[in-house]
């Protein structure tokens, strides 16, 4: 009989372990690898996955391809990804962290050279650290777990988030050490979505046709939609409007900018339509956004 895929949100995986260290539906904390049950059965995430094994082995599953981590190895499963048959053994210890996508975009807004971190994720999702890498992304965790568990900072989420800005730096610097040091040629799939990363990070202000992104790559629109969802598993659109709407989201909660000044700096006909695209990808207006 045919095993069914659940989609795991933050939500749903609360659900399992509603004593765990938790901020809304944006992050949630595993003291314990061992205690992500929801990763036996096949299940979709909706979210990002972050984990370090820090004792023993574990066997598991990401798109059908088997893997296995070791002490000082870093768990990485992104967002869309099937995770299934995990298997620790008796001596597996670690600590794991789901964080939403729309949280880890806010959080990672402005960090240069995303496009290769994603990619690196995806082409290596298990990688292994260094002593000092380990104990320092240990250290990360539990100083935001002891933040998470603090409801009475009033700048507790603020806080949480710088945390985990620093971690996924310091995470990223460890992917540059071992991109250093090996030479593995990219497929012409992944070296397409690179260029288009870097192409939408500095053109989305004012450029959100695919069509246009295609033309300076050389390529039809349909091959560059093509490569870029066999890589991530996202259209170019999806990947144009996550940056436009994390973008929005920055200048309403952290510039006085007016909204019809934010429409005009990234190049929306009018205050009206910003707000109906802002709507349509985040269920609300930007003035109820900036207001919450």
């Amino acid at each position: 009989m045919a095993r069914q895929i659940t989609e795991i949100t933050i939500a749903r995986a609360l659900e399992r372990r509603p004593n765990a260290s938790f901020i809304d539906n944006d992050l949630l904390l595993y003291n314990n690898v061992g205690d992500v049950t929801w990763a036996e059965n096949p299940c979709r995430l909706n979210a990002l996955f972050l984990a370090l094994c820090t004792n023993g082995e574990a066997h598991y599953s990401v798109d059908t391809k088997p893997l296995s981590v070791e002490r000082n190895d870093v768990i990485i499963v992104s967002e869309d990804q099937v995770v299934s048959d995990f298997l620790p053994d008796k001596n597996c210890d670690g600590i794991a962290m789901l964080i939403s996508m729309e949280y880890f975009q806010g959080i990672i807004g402005g960090i240069h050279e995303l496009s290769q971190i994603f990619l690196f994720s995806r082409t290596n999702p298990v990688f292994r650290l260094t002593e000092k890498e380990a104990k320092a992304l240990k250290e990360y965790f539990y100083l935001i777990k002891q933040k998470v568990d603090d409801p009475q900072h009033h700048f507790r989420k603020e806080l949480v988030s710088s945390l985990i800005r620093s971690l996924i730096i310091d995470m990223s610097n460890a992917m540059y050490r071992i991109q250093q040091l090996g030479n593995v040629k990219k497929s012409r799939a992944e070296t397409i979505f690179t260029k288009f990363i870097q192409l939408v990070e500095e053109h989305f202000r004012h450029e959100r046709r695919v069509s246009w992104y295609a033309e300076q790559l050389g390529i039809t629109p349909k091959y560059l939609s093509e490569s870029v969802k066999a890589v991530s598993k996202r259209r170019p659109n999806d990947w144009i409007n996550g940056y436009v709407v994390m973008e929005i989201r920055v200048l309403l909660r952290n510039s006085s900018l007016t909204i019809k000044a934010i429409a005009e700096q990234l190049c929306f006909a009018n205050q009206s339509f910003l707000g109906k695209y802002f709507k349509e990808h985040m269920g609300i207006s930007p003035k109820e956004y900036r207001n919450g």
